[in-house]
């Protein structure tokens, strides 16, 4: 049985930083491109950031720059570094493969002031 565990959100001023962890089970997280989504309030879920099986990184235009996704392929585990935080930033934010296979965990909030 797949499980996505995210954590580390939390309520932060703008400018500051974050770093957010997802913990994966039951799938060859080695193998598999995974990616940092987001879902801001009253809109639709979207892809942030991607780190392919070989940890090569991309973004989207909105958070290259200020976040960096990593990996640890002995921890089945994928980091979101996000600083320069922004109130446009707040969501909450899930992890999954790319494209996206498995059902959703629970996600973590991210909430930025202003």
């Amino acid at each position: 049985q797949v499980q996505l565990v995210e954590s580390g959100g939390g309520l932060v001023q703008a400018g500051g930083s974050l770093r957010l962890s997802c913990v994966a089970s039951g799938i060859r997280f080695s193998i598999n491109a995974m990616g940092w989504y987001r879902q801001a309030p009253g809109k639709q879920r979207e892809l942030v950031a991607t780190i392919t099986s070989g940890g090569s990184p991309n973004y989207t235009s909105t958070v290259k720059g200020r976040f960096t996704i990593t990996r640890d392929n002995a921890k089945s585990t994928v980091y979101l570094q996000m600083n320069s935080l922004k109130p446009e930033d707040t969501a909450v934010y899930y992890c999954n493969q790319v494209p996206r296979s498995f059902d959703w965990g629970q996600g973590t909030q991210v909430t930025v002031s202003a």
